[in-house]
């Protein structure tokens, strides 16, 4: 087994343990609750789920979306975050090596991860989740930055979150309905990561969620989906288009390099 493929081994299976983690984030951190106790328990029958069913993506497959004790409706997003997870943290790998950019991405992933989820289900981008995840990935970016000497990066990072946040801020102070408070926060946490990646990153990562936006609300008015005061949960598009970017932006980045507007 080489070394690439042992680390993509590796961080798939990481990234299942991380993705279940990220499930009791999404349901408990809205509700103020302890990450740590009590243990997982079935919402119907309020029985503690046994180890043997907490087996990322496996056990939801083997008990077929069903309580063991009670047969209550257990939600596909449970493996679907556990799955998603991994696959993205394979991905990372793949895109980043062995180096400190790995596990910091995989911080920033993971954390988008729980935004949206939390988002999409409750409007809701919890500061909990936004301070963690800047605080985790900033520090890893530290270490990278300290161990390969590339501090311009970092300071590039904290330029971008500094005008993303900003900017975000204005138009938050502007019109609160645009976006909520919670995507300022957001904003700057993507800046810096995207930033550290270069600037021409972070624009593309923007430009790419305001898109995604867009296209998704033209489609949801225009099947009658959705009217136009309904809300939209901002941050789901911005933890797409942040993962878009960090995985598939570098021909764009390249681009834009080599043809300055």
């Amino acid at each position: 087994m080489t070394a690439a493929v042992a680390l993509a081994v590796a961080s798939a299976l990481a990234g299942l343990s991380v993705g279940s983690f990220l499930n009791v984030v999404v349901h408990r951190v809205p509700l103020g609750q302890s990450l740590v106790r009590p243990r997982s328990a079935c919402p119907g029958c309020a029985a503690t789920i046994a180890a043997r069913d907490n087996i990322p993506v496996v056990s939801w497959l083997v008990l077929r979306g069903r309580c063991r004790r009670c047969q209550a409706h257990i939600s596909a997003r449970y493996p679907i975050v556990e799955a998603g997870t991994a696959a993205l943290f394979t991905a990372v790998a793949v895109r980043f090596g062995w180096s400190w950019a790995t596990p910091a991405v995989d911080a920033f992933v993971a954390g988008l991860v729980a935004l949206a989820c939390v988002d999409l289900e409750r409007y809701l981008l919890p500061r909990r989740i936004v301070y963690v995840t800047a605080v985790l990935s900033g520090s890893l970016l530290l270490v990278d930055s300290a161990t390969t000497g590339r501090w311009g990066r970092l300071a590039v990072g904290a330029v971008c979150a500094a005008v993303a946040f900003g900017l975000f801020w204005v138009l938050n102070r502007v019109n609160p309905r645009w976006l909520g408070y919670g995507d300022v926060r957001l904003a700057g946490a993507i800046g810096l990561v995207l930033g550290w990646l270069g600037p021409d990153y972070a624009l593309i990562g923007f430009l790419v969620a305001n898109l995604a936006g867009v296209v998704a609300a033209a489609f949801l008015l225009g099947t009658g989906r959705m009217q136009r005061k309904t809300p939209m949960p901002y941050g789901v598009f911005l933890a797409a288009g942040s993962v878009v970017t960090v995985l598939a932006g570098a021909p764009v980045a390249q681009y834009l390099q080599s043809h300055p507007i």
